[in-house]
């Protein structure tokens, strides 16, 4: 990282984890941004991280999404963050443009999935689920017998080595194994809810980050999403697995913080 910025250039970071992680997984990219003299948050969202509640008590995606609403709630007004989504957090970060978009300098996508504003937001979800794809471990499993509560997921440690954590280090993956828990991407739920709007959501400048060795959402479908809803900028990583978070850190710090620099002034 660059030497530290001073108050002036000092951006205030908020850092989004995907399904089954929490914001531990920001750790080495929180630490580079932090000692680069930014501000850094890295919420847990619901039923994740350090979050007490089990998942079959975040029954819908809005719940799951809500510590970053409330974070967002809690910036003051005329600030703005540069707002980071990886993976599954893509989607939140787009709920959050939606009901936010006076508080986001720019939202940038970490190889995450990236709705539009023409279709439900489960629609990449969607797109992504028709790909032919060996889930190996993977389990997608009903929490109740009536089907009212989203179907839960857990990472199996053979899909998990090979798809998401095949360039991390051992200790990395070992560390993710530890700490995962039960996640749910609420496709149900998603179904449901109206397109987020050009006039909201559509307003915030976009960067989306293409990881070229993600073996869980490929360089084609990330760069599908693209195509699907353009962005104001692509920036890429090369030698970064779906979890560049801790395998390529210095590189994913340096680019956000060059996005901070371009569309935070």
């Amino acid at each position: 990282m660059a030497a530290p910025a001073d108050q002036a250039s000092s951006k205030h970071f908020v850092l989004v984890h995907g399904v089954c992680v929490g914001g531990w997984a920001w750790f080495k990219v929180a630490t580079r941004l932090r000692d680069a003299g930014h501000r850094v948050s890295t919420p847990d969202l619901a039923a994740s991280g350090v979050d007490p509640r089990p998942l079959r008590e975040v029954p819908t995606f809005r719940d799951y999404s809500k510590p970053l609403l409330d974070l967002l709630l809690s910036v003051p007004p005329g600030e703005k963050v540069v707002l980071v989504g990886h993976s599954f957090g893509g989607v939140s970060i787009a709920l959050a443009c939606e009901l936010f978009p006076e508080k986001v300098a720019a939202a940038v996508f970490v190889s995450a999935f990236m709705p539009d504003h023409r279709s439900p937001p489960s629609y990449v979800l969607e797109k992504y689920k028709k790909r032919r794809m060996d889930w190996m471990d993977m389990e997608f499993k009903p929490q109740d017998p009536e089907g009212k509560l989203p179907i839960s997921i857990r990472f199996g440690p053979l899909v998990t080595r090979a798809k998401f954590y095949q360039l991390c280090s051992p200790e990395d993956l070992t560390l993710g194994r530890s700490l995962m828990r039960v996640g749910s991407m609420f496709v149900d739920d998603l179904k449901l809810q109206p397109p987020y709007t050009e006039a909201r959501y559509g307003s915030v400048r976009k960067v989306f980050i293409v990881l070229k060795d993600d073996n869980a959402i490929f360089e084609g479908f990330q760069r599908w999403m693209v195509q699907n809803y353009p962005v104001d900028e692509v920036r890429e990583i090369h030698g970064a697995d779906h979890m560049a978070l801790l395998s390529t850190p210095d590189e994913l710090a340096r680019c956000l913080a060059d996005v901070a620099v371009k569309y935070a002034a």
